[in-house]
């Protein structure tokens, strides 16, 4: 029972730290950052959901928990230095019907 209690908290906490990594993605103004690491950590995130071992999960989430502190500085920063231009694609998004 113990055991997949901690399951179920290591499972609610990956989430979480998928929820926080996609946020602060989003903060990157530069279209193409915002999705090269929205695009890395849903890869990421596949790429391990079937892992069981808690020691290599207890590594990954701390992995996890260092990107998300690297996006979190870096996206701050890209929001100081934003231009006004915007990548083609988000430009096509915002005008289809």
């Amino acid at each position: 029972r113990a055991g997949r209690r901690a399951n179920t908290m290591s499972s609610k906490e990956a989430l979480q730290l998928y929820r926080s990594l996609m946020r602060s993605s989003k903060k990157f103004s530069q279209y193409n950052f915002r999705e090269y690491f929205m695009r890395r950590a849903r890869e990421d995130f596949r790429a391990h959901k079937a892992e069981t071992d808690s020691a290599k999960i207890a590594e990954l989430m701390q992995r996890g928990r260092q990107e998300l502190a690297v996006i979190d500085r870096q996206g701050t920063l890209s929001s100081l230095f934003t231009e006004d231009q915007r990548h083609v694609v988000e430009m096509r998004k915002s005008q289809k019907p």
